[in-house]
C-alpha cells in the first residue's frame, strides 16, 4: 500500500495518505474538502543511517535545504 502526498485545493494543506485502494476517496485532514490534487514525489528509502532519493536534487523531501537532521544529509 503506497503513500501518496496530495495538496488541498480549497484551503492549502499539503499531507500524506496511505491509499488501499484506486477507489478511495481522499479528503483533506484539516477541511475535510474532497477537491485535492495528488503532488509528484520522488522514490526514497533509507539504508543504514542514510537517505537515498532517485531525485537529483539537493534536499529531502521535507525541507528541500540540503541538508538537516530529519533525513541525515549533511
Amino acid at each position: 500500500m503506497p503513500i501518496f502526498e496530495y495538496r488541498c485545493r480549497k484551503c492549502g494543506n499539503e499531507f500524506e495518505e496511505l491509499v488501499r485502494s484506486s477507489s478511495e476517496k481522499i479528503c483533506c485532514p484539516k477541511c475535510d474538502s474532497a477537491k485535492v490534487a495528488k503532488k509528484m514525489s520522488v522514490f526514497a528509502h533509507k539504508s543504514g543511517e542514510k537517505f537515498h532519493s532517485s531525485s537529483s536534487g539537493a534536499g529531502c523531501h521535507s525541507c528541500s535545504s540540503g541538508s538537516c537532521s530529519s533525513c541525515g544529509k549533511g
